[in-house]
C-alpha cells in the first residue's frame, strides 16, 4: 500500500514555516540565506526553502558546534 501524498512531509517550506522549524526570526532566516548558509528558491515572488536545505543547515550548525 502506497502512502497518500497528503501525508508526505512538504518538500518546500515558506519562510514562516522555516522560522518555526528552526526557531529563528525572519531577519535571521534572511541573513542566513544572504550569507549562503541556508539555500532557498523562488517561485514567482515567493521564497521557498527546500526541506533538504533545512537538513543541511542543521547539519552545518552541528558541525560548527563540534568544531568549537
Amino acid at each position: 500500500m502506497t502512502p497518500s501524498p497528503a501525508l508526505d512531509p512538504p518538500r518546500l517550506y515558506r519562510v514562516s514555516d522555516a522560522m518555526r522549524l528552526l526557531s529563528m526570526s525572519r531577519t535571521v532566516i534572511y541573513e542566513q540565506i544572504r550569507a549562503g548558509r541556508l539555500r532557498s528558491v523562488t517561485q514567482g515572488r515567493t521564497r521557498l526553502i527546500p526541506a533538504s536545505a533545512i537538513s543541511d543547515y542543521i547539519a552545518l550548525l552541528e558541525q560548527e558546534a563540534r568544531a568549537s
